[in-house]
């Protein structure tokens, strides 16, 4: 079970005015406006810790873009004296990641889930709608120096938008962008709830290819409608197939027919092919 705990919770605090942002448009802002206490946190989370038991995973979050609460790092700290077993996460948009105290702060952090939907700056400019303050050429270098201090988990978050971010440039240059940073993960998906501006998803099909191109990398696909479409493959197949790139368990169950589900967990037997669980999502790879 995730717990949420929303940093921003009666106003729209962020650098980014995304187009696919579920919340209504709110005019971008360097820094909070509205700051909740780092004591009303704490008082509300030994509540919730202490009615809830089996909590998992204890996650920052805001209504825009958490990196901005001023108190981040004392809350980190409070949070791990009586957070016990759960692990903590965040769900950042990056845009500060090159900045020397926002790279401690979330180092704290055992799981780091960065946004990078763009790497050139006309894509990121467009799509992601940034504050004057925040600097694209800096923010790819920034993970890539945050990978380095980062000895958890850190994962990167690609939400692709028909038109804007879906053409070949933007996807090699995301690929380069990707093997430089070496995340643990790759999730990638699309827009699956009405967004604040009038733009659209890309297809399940061009979320696949987009895949097969990152390859190499750890990539998970978001399917919120999932579209089955299974296949036969051959010993030989399925070592080229991943080969290329690791498959989670539900891309298999997608993909794969029932023959082949077979030979794959023979090949497993075997030790030709592994099963790794990277931060809850277990992928077959060679």
């Amino acid at each position: 079970m995730s717990l949420g705990i929303d940093l921003s919770p009666d106003l729209k605090q962020c650098n980014f005015d995304c187009l696919y942002c579920e919340l209504d448009y709110a005019k971008t802002m360097s820094k909070q406006i509205q700051v909740i206490s780092v004591d009303d946190i704490i008082t509300q989370l030994k509540i919730a810790l202490k009615n809830h038991k089996n909590i998992d995973v204890i996650t920052f979050t805001a209504n825009g873009e958490p990196s901005l609460y001023p108190y981040l790092s004392e809350l980190i700290d409070e949070i791990d004296k009586i957070k016990g077993d759960s692990k903590t996460l965040i769900l950042s948009n990056g845009a500060n990641i090159y900045k020397k105290e926002i790279q401690k702060t979330l180092s704290k952090i055992d799981i780091v889930k960065l946004s990078l939907d763009c790497v050139s700056q006309r894509c990121f400019k467009k799509l992601d709608r940034m504050d004057s303050s925040v600097d694209c050429s800096k923010i790819v270098s920034g993970m890539v120096e945050f990978r380095t201090l980062h000895t958890k988990q850190l994962i990167i978050e690609i939400l692709f938008v028909k038109t804007l971010n879906d053409n070949e440039i933007e996807i090699a240059k995301l690929n380069e962008a990707l093997h430089r940073i070496k995340p643990n993960r790759i999730d990638i998906g699309t827009i699956d709830r009405p967004p604040a501006y009038k733009v659209k998803p890309v297809s399940c099909e061009t979320l696949v290819n987009i895949a097969d191109i990152f390859e190499g990398l750890p990539v998970t696909i978001a399917h919120k409608n999932k579209v089955i479409n299974q296949q036969s493959f051959n010993k030989e197949e399925i070592i080229t197939l991943l080969s290329r790139r690791p498959l989670t368990f539900d891309d298999v169950e997608n993909t794969f027919d029932k023959e082949s589900l077979i030979l794959l967990n023979k090949l497993v037997k075997l030790e030709i092919i592994s099963i790794v669980n990277n931060n809850g999502v277990k992928f077959y790879k060679i």
